[in-house]
Parts: C-alpha cells; sequence; structure tokens
C-alpha cells in the first residue's frame, strides 16, 4: 500500500466504494486522514462499514462542511454529460476534486528514496486501444531484464495498492481517460499515448474533450520522455507540441502504418519489421511477424510503443526483443484460445468500438467473425474497409438484426453467442479463424467485456 502523504488529520471524502475508492480509503487512513465515505449500494457501504470506515451520505445539506478533498471513482461523472450530485455539491461548496490516482502521484516519492542507488520510475500509458497490452508487455519486458516492476492502474491492481518501491523499481500504470481527466497530479518519468479514435465521447463532450483528458498526461507534470503513436492527427499535434524541434529526442515518435524519418527518435513498423533509428540512422530492427502473442498491426504498434518505453529506461534492445517473443498476450484481446481440425479460435472480447474491431479483423485471413452488442455512438461504417477477410458474421446482441442489417458482409442472426459460437463452428473449414471481436459494449448480455470472452470460450470448449 501507498500511504497517501499531505493529508494527516484532514477529513476527507470518498464518493464511489468499488475497488479503486477502497484502495483510496485504506491509503488515506494509512497516511492518518479521516475517510468518509460513501456509495448508493447499501452492499458497497456494508463492506466499507466492516472495515471500520465511517459512511455519510454525501448529499446531505452541510456533509461538505470541513472536508478537504473529495476523490471520486473512475465511473462517476464529476463534468460531463452532467455532474454527479455529490461532485456538483462538493464544487459548490469549494472543495478540490481528486482521484486515485492523483493520490499516487502525490504520495509516490519518500525519504527512502534518499537511500537508493537508482530512483524508482513511473512509466503511463494512456490512448484509446492498446493500452492494456502495451502496459502488460512493458512489464513483462522489465520482468525479462530483472528490473524490479509493478503493474497497476486500469489493469492488475488499483495504483494505491502498489507496494512502495524498491531501488531503481518501474511501475508501469495504464490510465485511461476518466482517471487522466481528473487527477490533480500526473506526474510519470515516461509517459505512452497509443491512438486516439472516439470513444467516450458522452462523458467527454466529444472528441475534444476527450483529447484534452489524454493530453493531461503530458501537459501537467512534463515527463522526461513522451512516447507518442502518430498515426493520428491529434498525436501528430500532441508530438509536435512537447518538442523543441524535429531532433528532441524527450519525445520518441511510433508509427505502425509509417517509415518514419528525420534527426529524431523514432520506432516504428514497416512490413512487420520494428525498427528504432536516432539521428536519421537505424539502431536495432525486430522482426515482429512470427511472434505468436502479438499478431496484426494493432499489436505491433503495441510493440513499438513498449519497446520505446523500455529503451528510454535503458534496456537493451535483444533484450526487448527476446522479452517480446516469451509475451503470451492478455485475455480478450486478439488470445488464441484453441486450434483444432486446421481452425484456430481467436478471443477479443476487448474490441468494444469499432476502430479496434477493424484492427483485430485486419490481423487474421478467412475469418468467421461472431460481432454485436451494445452499439456505440458513430455507427459501424468504419468497418467497411476492414471486412475483406470474412467470410460470414455470426451477430449477436439485443438489437442483433438492426447490427447485421449495417454490415456489408453476409450475416446471420444469432443472438446468443451460444447459437453464434455453433454455427460459426458447425461451418468453419480448415484454414477458418473463428474470431469474436463484437466492435460493440457487452452490457446488453453480460456485464462487463471478461464474462462475454469467457462465454466464448466456454462455447468453443463445450464443443471441441
Amino acid at each position: 500500500m501507498i500511504p497517501v502523504q499531505g493529508l494527516s488529520g484532514a477529513r476527507v471524502a470518498v464518493l464511489g466504494l468499488g475497488r479503486s475508492g477502497l484502495s483510496a480509503a485504506r491509503a488515506l487512513a494509512a497516511g492518518g486522514a479521516l475517510p468518509i465515505c460513501w456509495d448508493d449500494n447499501p452492499e458497497a457501504r456494508d463492506k466499507a462499514e466492516a472495515e471500520g470506515f465511517t459512511c455519510v451520505d454525501l448529499k446531505k445539506h452541510g456533509a461538505f462542511d470541513d472536508i478537504a478533498r473529495l476523490i471520486v471513482s473512475p465511473g462517476i461523472p464529476h463534468l460531463y454529460p452532467t455532474p454527479n450530485p455529490v461532485v456538483a455539491a462538493a464544487l459548490v461548496a469549494g472543495v478540490s476534486v481528486d482521484n486515485d490516482i492523483g493520490l499516487f502521484f502525490q504520495s509516490f516519492a519518500t525519504r527512502d528514496w534518499d537511500n537508493f542507488d537508482i530512483a524508482p520510475r513511473v512509466i503511463a500509458v494512456t490512448g484509446s486501444n492498446g493500452k492494456s497490452t502495451t502496459s502488460a508487455l512493458i512489464h513483462h519486458i522489465m520482468e525479462a531484464a530483472h528490473r524490479p516492476s509493478q503493474l497497476a492502474g486500469n489493469i492488475g491492481r488499483g495504483v494505491l495498492d502498489t507496494e512502495p518501491p524498491h531501488d531503481g523499481e518501474v511501475i508501469v500504470l495504464e490510465l485511461s481517460s476518466y482517471q487522466t481527466d481528473l487527477a490533480r497530479n500526473l506526474t510519470p518519468d515516461v509517459a505512452v499515448f497509443t491512438n486516439l479514435t472516439p470513444d467516450h465521447l458522452d462523458r467527454h463532450a466529444g472528441m475534444g474533450g476527450y483529447f484534452a483528458a489524454k493530453r493531461r498526461l503530458f501537459a501537467e507534470g512534463g515527463p522526461d520522455r513522451a512516447i507518442i503513436g502518430v498515426d493520428e492527427d491529434e498525436g501528430r499535434y500532441l508530438a509536435a507540441q512537447l518538442s523543441e524541434g524535429p531532433g528532441d529526442d524527450r519525445v520518441i515518435r511510433v508509427s505502425a502504418e509509417t517509415k518514419l524519418a528525420g534527426p529524431g527518435w523514432n520506432v516504428f513498423v514497416k512490413k512487420g519489421f520494428l525498427s528504432e533509428t536516432r539521428k536519421g540512422r537505424q539502431v536495432a530492427s525486430i522482426d515482429l511477424r512470427d511472434i505468436s502473442g502479438l499478431p496484426g498491426a494493432h499489436n505491433h504498434q503495441n510493440a513499438c510503443a513498449a519497446y520505446a518505453a523500455a529503451r528510454a529506461v535503458g534496456i537493451a534492445p535483444k533484450v526487448i526483443e527476446a522479452a517480446l517473443r516469451t509475451f503470451a498476450g492478455l485475455p480478450h484481446r486478439s488470445q488464441t484460445i484453441a486450434e483444432a481440425d486446421g481452425v484456430r479460435y481467436v478471443n477479443d472480447s476487448k474490441a468494444t468500438n469499432v476502430d479496434s474491431a477493424a484492427k483485430a479483423l485486419v490481423a487474421f485471413q478467412s475469418i468467421r467473425w461472431i460481432c454485436g452488442g451494445l452499439q456505440k455512438e458513430g455507427g459501424l461504417d468504419g468497418l467497411a474497409g476492414a471486412t475483406g477477410a470474412v467470410k460470414k458474421a455470426y451477430v449477436i446482441g439485443r438489437e442483433a438484426a438492426q447490427f447485421a442489417m449495417q454490415l456489408n458482409v453476409e450475416a446471420q442472426v444469432c443472438g446468443t453467442m451460444a447459437d453464434a459460437v455453433a454455427a460459426a463452428m458447425d461451418e468453419a473449414e480448415p484454414g477458418d479463424v473463428v474470431l469474436l471481436a463484437p466492435a460493440a459494449a457487452s452490457f446488453d448480455q453480460y456485464d462487463s467485456f471478461e464474462r462475454r470472452g469467457e462465454d466464448f470460450v466456454a462455447q468453443v470448449e463445450k464443443r471441441l
């Protein structure tokens, strides 16, 4: 646990008592603060009270008297589409609003570091797609290089549940836009921006607000190194804003689409080969084509970002290459779950938006595509250029028929995962890939994309 510094003796309100909220309450108490907790869910309050925390309805008049700060869980809106009533009351009362990420950066460094040979470092990863894989891959590289490392944030455990760092340790954080948008302190040593595609637009009042939330990771604290995916306009703009010129190697530009040139520090993939260049010369090259844990251009982009982050903290190219080859991938992200009778079964349930599904679709050939769910804003037009390898779609979800009508491939309305898997497996031929890449959220049928992926795995295993 990271005890919160700077709030000893203060009354600090905590709104939302899920994983991050309870973790924040514990860390506040460990640092000498008095957490005042609230969650609309009685079961969550019961759990907090069982740990000895005081629960007070923060919607009541006067609830913010003598409150120093309000800590908000990431799923709770603080501005758009409308502020949560508790957040609104705090703002009216002049109480500052923060989250566990802000508390982490406020409290991470301690006097113990005076005795370290190498100060601990934080690598923070944000972007629309690939954050989890990139973060896990960086952590995997650190472990392969025998560098002490912890993985936390939007993946694994909460940031305040990490252990105080050891000499030279690297903390890898995956941070969503919900987390970067609100944190009062954002001071990573290395910050990574993977890409930007439309997502969570209601929460950020459009693409401009969404990009602004991501940009805070780079603008608020000024990382020593910024690793920027430059395959979209926003990434190119951010890289230009952060650098003093083309040769400024504080910015490492990353691309999975374009051969990058110039005097700066670049990492890119061309025809399946990752290349690192500095001052116009190639420093290293890795053949990614046969690395099974990183299939497709989207995973090559993740590999570039992770490679650049590892290089930024001094890991040698040969060590990184060896680590890439032993990376097994993450569950529900282009995860091969089985191969039988010449058919490969791939679980990419994390493909919850059109862009991530499109990237999965272009990573494979001869696809029997299981898709559908709770459709997001913007429709499915972004899939049109990515479905060339799709032999047939098998559509699930409560609105499967409407979803299927928007596809430019042969589609069968199945409704349930069981029916979709059965139909796809019955029709699959040697060389086919049965791919779950929904291009939609899961909440019409499942409580998370993980549950959806687990159902796909279970249905496939049942029939093999």
